[in-house]
């Protein structure tokens, strides 16, 4: 299973790459990738990230790209889980919260609090993981590292006490880079990649956090998200839930949004046991239901937020999957 991220990942790369002498979209041409995917929903293959930034490096002759496009990013890049971050309680929420809906942006890529691995009183590692089989390539694990100290400094406002940095391969750059970068000290050829940090960091609270807007962002995403889709039909619910009654819904729609061919989206279903057909009408059946047994909204506007031209036509599907037509659905959920 290719592990899959959001295109928004590579925010900023054009700009870098064109700063160092390059040609940023035509970098991202090459590769396939329109330029305004990165300001869209699409999703990238993460071993399509991981080239596109080895490619960039070496064409550069910048080892420390990773460092330099992490430098540009804010929270803004983590597009609808940025809110929650943001007004997070302390730190520790915020690495809760992350924990839980990073997959919203990065599918292929799990951030999680670890013991110190080298068991300092104190002290604990903020641990990066990826799902893909092996090790994940240089220049995408330092930006990967790079943007979870970037994050974390925003976070807490200001340098946190960092005591060090792991990563799990040769040093790139010059080791000075690194240390001057993160402020720390830098240990290469470690197990995995990850943040050692003060323990109290945790208890910090996030300067300027919402209350309110902490909970409305956690409602969207656990509305419109749910578990993390770890498959091909895990991404394409995600993407239909999403854009249903406000996007296309055809399968060239969303291959597209998934930087694939919808014959080779329809062989990936398949091998799941499923269709696009199949997921489009479970998605529609589930938000139908939502909204019929949970709002008072009126018929024909639930038919057009599930994506239906007429109300006859959500009359019809609601009676196949409920054995009942919508107003008697909603009287019963209403009664009970």
């Amino acid at each position: 299973m290719t592990a899959l991220g959001r295109a928004g990942v590579l925010r900023g790369l054009p700009a870098v790459v064109d700063r160092l002498g390059g040609d940023g979209p035509a970098l991202l041409g090459r590769f396939r990738v329109p330029g305004e995917a990165l300001d869209t929903d699409a999703l990238l293959p993460v071993r399509l990230v991981a080239r596109i930034l080895q490619t960039a490096a070496a064409e550069l002759d910048r080892p420390d790209l990773g460092l330099l496009l992490a430098e540009q990013q804010d929270t803004g890049v983590f597009g609808p889980l940025s809110l929650a971050l943001e007004n997070a309680r302390t730190i520790d929420d915020a690495l809760q919260i992350a924990a839980r809906f990073l997959f919203v942006h990065s599918p292929g890529v799990a951030v999680e609090q670890v013991p110190d691995p080298e068991a300092t009183a104190g002290v604990v590692a903020i641990a990066l993981r990826s799902t893909e089989a092996g090790p994940a390539a240089p220049q995408l694990t330092d930006y990967g590292i790079g943007l979870l100290h970037r994050v974390v400094l925003l976070l807490h406002g200001g340098r946190y006490g960092l005591r060090a940095v792991h990563l799990p391969h040769p040093p790139l750059a010059p080791v000075a880079r690194y240390v001057d970068w993160f402020g720390a000290d830098v240990r290469f050829d470690r197990p995995g990649p990850l943040l050692r940090v003060p323990a109290r960091l945790l208890r910090t609270p996030v300067a300027g956090n919402n209350p309110l807007l902490r909970e409305i962002a956690l409602d969207y995403m656990a509305t419109h998200f749910g578990a993390p889709g770890r498959t091909v039909t895990g991404q394409v619910r995600m993407l239909l839930t999403r854009s249903l009654g406000s996007a296309p819904v055809s399968i060239e729609a969303v291959a597209h949004q998934l930087v694939t061919h919808p014959r080779t989206l329809q062989r990936r279903l398949a091998s799941e046991g499923t269709t696009f057909e199949r997921v489009l009408d479970e998605v529609r059946r589930d938000t139908a239901h939502r909204l019929i047994t949970g709002t008072d909204i009126p018929l024909s506007q639930v038919a057009a937020l599930v994506g239906f031209t007429r109300q006859s036509t959500l009359t019809r599907a609601v009676h196949r999957w409920f054995a009942r037509p919508p107003r008697a659905l909603r009287g019963a959920s209403a009664a009970g």
